[in-house]
């Protein structure tokens, strides 16, 4: 065989050499790929990646998920900021459905933004039926960290309802009412002049509102989502598609309210 044989051969297995590292590498790239839009896995690091989807009021309600009593809407897409403000415990990588549908665990579900608005549902929350105070102190405290903070809580059966707007350790608007005021501050907001909410000040006995009414959308708490909806979003009206693809945080709160 001459030198121009061994030549040929050792062109050849140079290329053969770089054309199998190059279908290697590209190999590797796409099973990367692929792992990382299969596995949700990959948000472990909490800087959840995906740019927000469109929020959509026409979108079919997931049947597994319900109407959560007690919520927060953040005005901040940094979620490891959020997680740090909560001080969550043992934090990670969760699914819409598998996150609200734990009413019974004392965790919090930090979701993924949708159109800028961060929500925390869980039952883990302050109550201001429980603790006013407590209530009050967690708000004010958590908007210093975070910036804008909302507050909603709405329960049908027994129609004590709260909300509240927070802007950096100030308080915008608040309102709470279980059986009496609880806590009224603050101008009272176009948003809940236009559902007419009835308020009470704190010398006013209020109403005795029924346990149920023929007309739900007569109670402050059947409104309560309504007016989440005006001021920022309405965890109801989130698209189902959104809901499917997009997790969230679950952590356990560093103290029980």
């Amino acid at each position: 065989m001459g030198a121009m044989d061994h030549k040929v051969i050792a062109t050849f297995l140079i290329s053969l050499l770089w054309f199998v590292l190059a279908v290697g590498v590209l190999m590797t790239i796409a099973i990367i790929h692929w792992r990382r839009s299969r596995v949700p896995g990959h948000t472990a690091d909490l800087d959840l990646p995906k740019s927000p989807r469109p929020y959509c009021h026409s979108a079919v309600k997931n049947s597994l998920l319900h109407r959560p009593t007690c919520w927060l809407a953040i005005k901040n897409k940094n979620l490891l900021t959020i997680q740090s403000a909560l001080a969550l415990h043992n934090p990670k990588p969760c699914s819409w459905l598998e996150g609200i549908s734990g009413d019974g665990d004392q965790k919090l579900f930090v979701s993924p933004p949708v159109n800028g608005w961060v929500l925390v549902i869980g039952s883990a929350l302050p109550d201001p039926g429980e603790d006013i105070d407590a209530c009050f102190r967690f708000l004010l405290d958590l908007s210093r960290k975070v910036g804008h903070v909302q507050y909603f809580i709405a329960n049908t059966v027994l129609n004590y309802h709260a909300w509240a707007q927070m802007e950096s350790g100030h308080v915008l608007r608040g309102y709470a009412w279980a059986g009496k005021t609880l806590w009224n501050q603050g101008p009272t907001t176009q948003a809940e002049i236009d559902l007419a909410m009835k308020c009470y000040t704190y010398t006013d006995p209020g109403e005795a509102l029924p346990f149920s009414s023929s007309e739900p959308s007569a109670s402050n708490s059947e409104k309560v989502h309504l007016l989440a909806s005006r001021w920022s979003i309405d965890p109801e009206e989130i698209d189902d598609h959104f809901i499917d693809q997009e997790w969230g945080i679950v952590g356990e709160p560093s103290k029980h309210f």
